[in-house]
């Protein structure tokens, strides 16, 4: 996350090395989040290196809302720039939805982008989220989902692919 580019798009701070484990300890014992490293598929099949294939993640951080339902904040990276316009981020955090819904329960989802994320605001309104606020001062706006049967079903449909690959692996 030395990446200025990297800091702006996600609202992040740079973290020394110690900061960096220390937070991935707290993402480990805190049962209020969830995450899943993205993996380059072809770098991890040729190398079997699950490091040299990492290329971002996606988060779920989860919070009751006012209106009483399992709330959860989604977050995408693609950190490595080879890997950005080829539908990586699409596919999962479609993923990541998908498993909110169908196993930790998520019934609407909320995501914080900054303004100038032209791409992730068009991503995440082609998902469904729709805008509920935008912030000048933050320079971010919030778009939401709520999960309904019909959208649960749009999300199996999408991921069917990745369904069969990850049922021909085990």
């Amino acid at each position: 996350m030395k990446s200025v580019e990297l800091q702006l798009l996600t609202a992040s701070e740079p973290l020394s090395l110690d900061e960096e484990y220390k937070m991935q300890t707290s993402w480990l014992m805190d049962e209020d989040k969830c995450t899943f490293i993205i993996l380059e598929k072809s770098v991890f099949e040729n190398t079997g290196d699950e490091i040299g294939a990492m290329i971002g993640d996606t988060n779920l951080f989860f919070y009751h809302s006012e209106d009483c339902v399992q709330l959860a904040e989604a977050e995408i990276m693609i950190a490595e720039k080879s890997a950005r316009r080829k539908r990586r981020g699409w596919e999962a955090m479609l993923l990541m939805l998908r498993y909110g819904c169908e196993e930790l329960g998520v019934e609407k989802f909320q995501v914080k982008i900054n303004l100038d994320n032209d791409k992730s605001i068009s991503m995440f309104q082609k998902m469904g989220f729709s805008k509920v606020s935008e912030s000048a001062v933050f320079n971010e706006i919030t778009l939401e989902k709520y999960v309904d049967e019909k959208w649960k079903h749009w999300l199996k449909e999408e991921t069917q692919e990745s369904e069969c690959i990850q049922n021909e692996e085990q």
